[in-house]
């Protein structure tokens, strides 16, 4: 369940393009808890891909904040340990928070085991034999652990996105952030990744989620938020956003998409 314990704070976010003639975000505010599983929909074109790749400054915000875990991640410089102001190390905050895509992103030339070992083991110094035991967990808990010694080309849509999933969680994040992940599956394999997203759900993984699985986000999410020109036109809990809309634009959205 969500708490009123706010993870990320986002304030005002804008991100223009071309001389601010194309406004991808514009003034974008919201509070996402710890335990939330937030559903970002829209149509396409809305702002709803830009808004998730900001939150780990993959895109970088023409203004705007973006508090992660009571720092502004938007910063250069932020207060450090003894007070004075340090350079804003990025990295360090996006270890915390997983990413999945719409595409695998696995390294063609590494075996799933490798692959789901590698950040541990370079970036968070985890012991190789540590990593690989919880790699093997993670694989076992998606029904994967078979495939460890194969390689991403040997695996189906479904099985990529699934290992995609457990990867993330490998680094132990805070925040699993997911953009569109199902959009590039063959229909039989949505339901695959759904379930695993559904579990995390379950056991409490603070989630922020971009699809256009209507379904997904009416089950799973506790707050649906709508998008439209960059603008966040909507948001409340599944049942309000879905059987009672109250803004125009979403009414016409939901008309074309239930």
């Amino acid at each position: 369940m969500a708490t009123a314990d706010k993870l990320i704070q986002v304030q005002g976010l804008k991100k223009y393009y071309n001389r601010g003639t194309i406004k991808a975000l514009d003034g974008v505010s919201v509070d996402v808890n710890r335990g939330d599983v937030m559903v970002v929909i829209g149509p396409s074109g809305s702002g709803k891909s830009t808004f998730l790749r900001s939150l780990n400054l993959l895109e970088e915000p023409t203004a705007g904040s973006i508090i992660f875990d009571g720092v502004d991640i938007t910063k250069k410089k932020v207060p450090g340990p003894d007070g004075r102001m340090v350079k804003l190390d990025i990295d360090q905050h996006r270890r915390k928070m997983g990413m999945v895509f719409q595409h695998f992103n696995l390294f063609p030339h590494m075996t799933i085991l490798d692959n789901m070992t590698l950040a541990p083991v370079q970036v968070k110094h985890v012991d190789r034999a540590a990593a690989e035991e919880k790699a093997l967990a993670l694989l076992d808990r998606v029904g994967l652990k078979d495939r460890a010694s194969a390689y991403p080309i040997q695996l189906s849509g479904g099985q990529k996105q699934r290992v995609a999933i457990v990867r993330a969680l490998a680094m132990e994040p805070e925040v699993m952030l997911f953009d569109e992940p199902t959009s590039a599956l063959d229909p039989e394999m949505v339901g695959e990744v759904l379930d695993v997203m559904k579990e995390l759900a379950r056991e409490g993984m603070t989630m922020v989620v971009v699809t256009h699985e209507m379904g997904f986000a009416r089950e799973v999410g506790n707050r649906v938020l709508f998008m439209a020109d960059g603008k966040l036109l909507e948001q409340g809990a599944p049942e309000a956003v879905f059987d009672a809309p109250q803004h125009p634009r979403l009414k016409d959205f939901l008309s074309k998409v239930l």
